[in-house]
Order: C-alpha cells, then sequence, then structure tokens
C-alpha cells in the first residue's frame, strides 16, 4: 500500500540524520513473494489532485509487487525540495528515491545509483530523450537521472490571440494550429526574432506590451538561454574554451537592445511570478512561460485565458530554440532496495503511466520523449479549444538550457550566476558598453572554469 504526505521544514534534517526513512527490505525479487518498503521524496506538484495520480500509480505498483511505498512530497518554496536532497545526501540515508530539478543531479551524481539498464530500456522503447534531460542526467556517460513527467517544463510563448490580431495582423492560431499534421513551414519559418521584435513593437505603442523579465531567475536566463541559441551563442564550449567574445554575442545583444526597449521596464525586477502577474493583469500581449499563468487566469481572469494561445518560441539566425527545465528521478547509492527503485522507475516512466500524469497536469508536464507528444490531452484543454497544443516542442523547436555544451559543473555555475541575463541587464538597463559587457562575461567565466 502506499501512504502520502507533505514534507515540513522543521524534519528535513532530522529525517535524514535518523535515517527513518531509509527503506529496509530484503533484496528486491520480482514476482508473488516479493516484499519491501521503498520511500519516495516527490516534487509537490502546484496542479490539484496532479500528486493523487502519481500516488495511485505508485500504490498501484506496490500492490502488485508486494512492496509497501511511503511517498512525501516535498514543496520548492524555500528550496526545500534541495535541501531535503542535500541533507540526505550527507547523511547518507533518507528516502530511496528523490525528485531532482535542474542542475541537482549532476550535484549529487557521486551518491547516486547508476541507471544506465533503466535508461537503456526507456530509449529502446520510446526513442531518445531530450538532448537538455541527457545533459543533466548523464555524468561522463553514466545515467544517474531518470527523466520525471512531474514538474518538466518547457518555456515557449504564451500570447493574447486577440491582440496580436487587432494590433499585429498576426492570426497565431492559423500559424500554429493545434494539429500539426496542418502545420504549414512556410507560414512557420516567418515567425522569426524579427517577426518578433516588429510585434513587439506595435503592442507597445498599442498600450499591451510583452512582458520578458530580465531578472536572475530561471524564467528570465530560460528564455534569454534560449534566445543566445537561436543566434549561435556560446559562452564556454566542451572544450573549457571560452567563447563568448563573438559576432554572434554582439548581434544577439545588440536585438536585445531594441527588444528590451518595447517591455515594461520594471521587468529587471520581476521574479517568476512577474511574467505570470502581467499577463494575467491584461496588460500584457504576450509572455514565455509554461502554461500556469494561463491555469490561473482561468480562474482569476477567464476573459484572458480565453485569448491565450502557446506557440513556439522565434526562429534566429541558427535555428528555433525553446528554455526547458526538466525534473528527475535519483535512485540514492545509499538505498537498500535498489532492484524495486529501478522497477518503479520503469513502472512510472511507461507511456502509459505517463499519460495519466500528463492530464492531470493537464498538459502542463513534459515527457522527456518525443514519442509521447501525441496525447489527447494536449488536443482537449480549453478555452480555448487547443491552447496548449503546441507547448510541447513541435516541427523544428529544438530544445535549451543555459550552459550548456560546457561541462555539467561549468554549465551549473553559468546558470546560477545568470551570466546571460546580466550581461543584457548591463548592456539595455545600464546602458554600458558592448565590449565591457563582453569583458566583464569572460573575466566571470574564466572564474567558472576553477571547477
Amino acid at each position: 500500500m502506499a501512504s502520502a504526505s507533505r514534507l515540513t521544514r522543521r524534519n528535513v534534517l532530522k529525517s535524514a540524520a535518523l535515517g527513518t526513512a531509509a527503506a529496509v527490505a530484503a533484496p528486491y525479487v520480482r514476482g508473488a513473494y516479493a516484499a519491501g518498503s521503498l520511500s519516495l521524496g516527490f516534487w509537490d506538484h502546484w496542479v490539484p489532485g496532479a500528486n493523487n495520480t502519481l500516488t495511485k500509480l505508485c500504490k498501484d505498483w506496490g500492490e502488485k509487487n508486494k512492496v509497501e511505498v511511503k511517498i512525501d512530497y516535498i514543496t520548492t518554496v524555500g528550496e526545500k525540495d534541495k535541501l531535503t536532497a542535500a541533507a540526505e545526501a550527507q547523511a547518507g540515508a533518507g528516502h530511496d528515491i528523490m525528485s531532482h530539478r535542474d542542475w541537482n543531479i549532476q550535484v549529487h551524481h557521486r551518491v547516486l545509483e547508476p541507471l544506465d539498464d533503466v535508461a537503456a530500456q526507456l530509449i529502446k522503447q520510446y526513442g531518445e530523450v531530450s538532448p537538455v534531460v541527457q545533459y543533466l542526467d548523464t555524468v561522463k556517460g553514466t545515467w544517474h537521472g531518470i527523466a520525471a513527467t512531474c514538474g518538466s517544463q518547457v518555456k515557449p510563448c504564451a500570447s493574447r490571440l486577440d491582440l496580436y490580431k487587432e494590433h499585429c495582423g498576426v492570426d497565431l492560431r492559423d500559424m500554429f494550429p493545434a494539429d500539426e499534421a496542418k502545420y504549414d513551414k512556410a507560414k512557420i519559418d516567418t515567425w522569426t526574432w524579427d517577426m518578433y521584435l516588429g510585434t513587439a513593437e506595435k503592442l507597445f505603442k498599442a498600450g499591451y506590451p510583452v512582458g520578458l523579465p530580465m531578472g536572475q531567475t530561471s524564467d528570465a536566463i530560460d528564455w534569454v538561454g534560449a534566445l543566445f541559441n537561436s543566434f549561435g551563442v556560446v559562452m564556454v564550449d566542451e572544450k573549457d574554451n571560452i567563447k563568448v567574445d563573438s559576432a554572434e554575442t554582439r548581434q544577439a545583444l545588440e536585438y536585445l537592445k531594441k527588444l528590451m526597449a518595447v517591455n515594461p521596464p520594471e521587468v529587471y525586477a520581476w521574479d517568476d511570478a512577474g511574467n505570470n502577474r502581467w499577463l494575467i493583469s491584461g496588460k500584457g500581449s504576450g509572455i514565455m512561460n509554461p502554461p500556469s499563468a494561463w491555469a490561473v487566469a482561468k480562474r482569476d481572469n477567464i476573459k484572458v485565458a480565453e485569448q491565450v494561445w502557446h506557440h513556439a518560441m522565434p526562429k534566429g539566425p541558427k535555428g528555433r530554440f525553446v528554455g526547458q527545465l526538466p525534473f528527475s528521478y535519483g535512485l540514492w547509492s545509499f538505498s537498500k532496495n535498489k532492484s524495486a527503485g529501478k522497477d518503479l522507475l520503469l513502472y512510472i516512466s511507461q507511456r502509459e503511466s505517463v499519460q495519466k500524469l500528463v492530464a492531470a497536469s493537464s498538459g502542463y508536464d513534459i515527457p522527456a520523449f518525443k514519442s509521447m507528444h501525441d496525447f489527447d490531452t494536449w488536443k482537449t484543454v480549453e478555452p480555448p479549444l487547443g491552447v496548449v497544443y503546441s507547448y510541447p516542442p513541435r516541427g523544428d523547436e529544438l530544445t535549451s538550457i543555459t550552459g550548456r555544451p560546457a561541462r555539467a559543473e561549468v554549465g551549473a555555475q553559468i546558470y546560477n550566476q545568470a551570466i546571460n541575463t546580466v550581461m543584457v541587464a548591463k548592456f539595455t538597463q545600464g546602458k554600458e558598453k558592448l565590449d565591457d559587457v563582453i569583458k566583464w562575461a569572460a573575466g566571470e567565466l574564466e572564474g567558472t572554469l576553477r571547477v
């Protein structure tokens, strides 16, 4: 059977130090007489009811395999999920399996069980995973994490259909219909960063600016990282060469100087909720975000929600990229029921399980396998019907994360220090000279290599 609770900050260190949550079980044996227990620390989903679906999947698996499953749902508020993982890694005791977001598999890989066998099985079944997931979940070719559906997200455009049509003459629903078979490549190819700037200028003049955050939190880092990739910007390459001083960097920054001029000035101070509030308020014509803003608008401002359409990011000289922020599962090396843990990870990663999880999140959660982007959920969610169909990467849109292709230890620092958005803010808001901004960034990147 399975039980579930929310983990409080008070007992994080206590639980880890005492090892009270650690699974104590005989080696896992598949079959009617299997026994033991598994303790799971999963991300506490913001969508009502989504946790219940994951709990039921784990409970069904546990009953079938005679394994007792205990689940703690751990919030990201106050970084409690990362604090819990850090405490357990240090204590060598805690849950058997935990959810890890962004760079945490890399942070803890030395105390995470290799999962090459699980990854190989899933890749054999469903094809290649997102390159961002592979980058974050592997260390020197070894898989230490398995892509989690719950929480994994991308951050494409979320735009107002009515405002783009009225003030720009652009029909986004026609350009990105809720059926990939009806995609017209010629139309989609016109959705470039140049076109985006032109529409942003018109929307600004009409009094409905786009709202693109330029602070040091993930929403800002992710959309700027996607834009940088589409312009071919590389900060540090795979061989530790600093590449930020380039024509591509200069081109991207000059473009951003124009784009940020038609954003509300407060975007430099926004956190990750700022762009959501901007769209929900009705003042904004578009943001770059998962469907969370739209979901809140359904509750708080239905007239806005009825006009939102999620669709691909603009294309740059080097392609079309969307920021991805994945969650992954890690199996601690100190787990006493590793075989059962691996079997559970396989079970909740099967297409049938993932389909239920995506439905429970109303399409917010993104599977790492593109072969799973055909679920009906993305066609049927409303209003308007098809609002999240183009939320998963489709067509020529590729996933990206700031810091890649540098080795992960370096990439994590590039991301966590928000070097890309600080560069933009220095140039666009601070009015610093372009050469000085690039020189500053090169110095910061030099520091990231001392690991």
